[in-house]
């Protein structure tokens, strides 16, 4: 398990957070220092009250709206597990704890190993990008504040988990996740709803449903989405052409995938390209 610090600040917000549709590809962490505002995800409201600590999810639905000012120390960060798992998968989460002084500290610790981190803007929409992850992640530190980066970052996920076994209507969930392996695994070829089911020993509908009750996506966009992530990153760190790419992201159609990928990230395979060899 291994975790990318992306961004950490302490930050004073007014009305003007006020966001809607969120999902983003990294975990968010916050501790509320003063002030009031509220959070909406996983069919909860969860109000941000000074003295607690706050968790949401990689790729959950939220809602964020402040009327009139809060202040937060906040942190997100991309979590890898291995073969795109999500630690999520395994294990169930509070979302809302009362902080202790050691918490404050732990984050305080990491603010000042890791500075400049902020975010340049409150807009969580536009950080929802892999390639927004990609430029963050090229900020190196050194290994000893490495090391102790991730060991906090673990600890302060490690308060939010809840101990005990797991319902069996959430043991079915992870058994969709396992569904995501064979999926990252096999990007490359011909995947549709039907053969996904049929690995998780499901029916189409029921499989449809499941994952969507999870992820919040369907089946096929999930796959493309996960296709343009892919092509990002070998756009970024291979000389392969663009139609080599599309073809190892399993895209048969240079046409379709060159429409997918600009709808997906608003830019041509092309300008994505160019503009990351400028960077």
């Amino acid at each position: 398990m291994r975790f990318f610090l992306l961004n950490i600040d302490l930050v004073k917000l007014d009305a003007s957070w006020d966001y809607d549709n969120v999902i983003s590809p990294f975990v968010r962490m916050y501790l509320i220092t003063s002030g009031h505002a509220y959070v909406y995800h996983n069919d909860k409201k969860f109000d941000l009250k000074p003295g607690y600590m706050y968790l949401i999810p990689s790729y959950t639905y939220s809602r964020y709206k402040c009327e009139l000012q809060h202040e937060q120390l906040y942190i997100s960060f991309m979590e890898e597990i291995g073969n795109g798992l999500s630690v999520f998968s395994f294990n169930d989460f509070r979302y809302q704890i009362k902080s202790s002084k050691l918490d404050t500290y732990y984050f305080k610790r990491l603010l000042e190993i890791n500075p400049n981190r902020s975010l340049l803007d409150d807009n969580p929409h536009k950080y929802k990008s892999f390639s927004s992850f990609l430029e963050l992640k090229k900020t190196r530190l050194n290994s000893s504040f490495y090391l102790e980066t991730q060991g906090l970052l673990k600890i302060l996920l490690s308060r939010f988990i809840v101990e005990g076994n797991r319902s069996s209507e959430k043991r079915e969930r992870r058994d969709i996740d396992k569904v995501l392996v064979y999926l990252l695994e096999n990007l490359h070829e011909n995947l549709t709803v039907e053969r996904l089911a049929a690995f998780s020993n499901l029916s189409k509908d029921h499989f449809s449903r499941s994952f969507y009750e999870k992820y919040k996506m369907r089946p096929n966009l999930y796959i493309q989405s996960k296709r343009v992530e892919r092509a990002q990153l070998l756009l970024h760190t291979t000389n392969d052409s663009i139609k080599a790419i599309s073809e190892k992201v399993g895209f048969d159609n240079f046409s379709y995938f060159s429409k997918v990928f600009k709808k997906i990230t608003g830019k041509t395979p092309a300008n994505y390209k160019k503009e990351q060899s400028q960077v």
